[in-house]
């Protein structure tokens, strides 16, 4: 079921045991505009059932907010004009070059190119997979671009990311909204959950030059602007604590500066800031 955010925003939400991200729908007088495909054909149908209960005008446009699977796979079931980032559409070059006959997901698999899960969804929700192709974006942009749905502007926008390279955010001005697909979160670099240290006030910075009172994450569905504010002052006192590769030393620094213990969320970001600190290091 879609979730109401306002007259003309939905959201479908998360769902974490099936690696399904939050897909959004923005709605103007004209067309509709479409967050995310989802990870799979069958994701995809899924989402577009949901629509087609709606009395929403055409959709139009499917942003693509960055190039893991899990966010685009579903593409080729929308008849609509996708959009990326330039560096998403360096990097869904590969996924277009893939086969997915099982033995093609085997090797992708066994070569780090594909996570098993990813090759597991695959089988389960991508039928006639033997044929199966991902599409071309349509438009490919660099920095920002602006869509009109009829009374209804989105901004897209490129931004600096702890997560990607290629992060895409949708902002929705005259309702204070911000789709963040998984650009607030960390990565992984062989096996080692990291949050890249360096880009974490500029991301901060990108994200809240933005007028917004609500924001859509890809793994959390909505937050508001005060979840969002605790969600940034435990994220950057973490960071700040954090000046080399010693949790323990992190730890010190915190309570030094903040004069309490750190709380569950800071902690797992002292590590997380701690393993970044490893990685660089490499």
């Amino acid at each position: 079921m879609l979730n109401k955010l306002s007259e003309s925003i939905y959201y479908l939400s998360n769902q974490d045991e099936k690696e399904r991200p939050t897909l959004g729908l923005v709605c103007g007088d004209q067309f509709s505009l479409l967050i995310d495909a989802g990870n799979s054909t069958q994701h995809a149908k899924d989402f577009l059932l949901e629509i087609e209960k709606l009395n929403v005008p055409p959709v139009k446009y499917l942003v693509i907010t960055h190039a893991h699977w899990d966010h685009f796979l579903g593409m080729n079931e929308f008849d609509a004009t996708v959009i990326v980032n330039n560096k998403t559409s360096e990097l869904l070059k590969k996924w277009q070059s893939y086969t997915f006959d099982d033995s093609s997901l085997k090797k992708y698999v066994n070569t780090n190119q594909m996570s098993t899960k990813c090759m597991e969804i695959i089988q389960a929700e991508i039928p006639n997979r033997t044929s199966f192709k991902l599409s071309s974006p349509h438009i490919i942009f660099e920095n920002t671009l602006t869509i009109d749905l009829g009374n209804k502007v989105c901004l897209l926008e490129r931004i600096k990311s702890t997560h990607t390279d290629d992060s895409t955010i949708v902002y929705i001005p005259d309702e204070k909204v911000v789709f963040l697909g998984d650009a607030a979160y960390g990565t992984t670099t062989n096996a080692l959950f990291h949050i890249k240290q360096s880009l974490l006030l500029p991301m901060i910075e990108d994200i809240r030059k933005h007028d917004a009172e609500f924001f859509l994450l890809g793994h959390e569905s909505i937050c508001d602007l005060n979840e969002m504010t605790i969600y940034w002052d435990e994220l950057t006192a973490a960071s700040q604590s954090v000046t080399s590769p010693s949790i323990n030393e992190a730890i010190e620094n915190f309570k030094l500066e903040m004069k309490r213990d750190p709380n569950e969320n800071e902690l797992f970001f002292m590590k997380a800031f701690v393993n970044d600190r490893i990685v660089q290091s490499r």
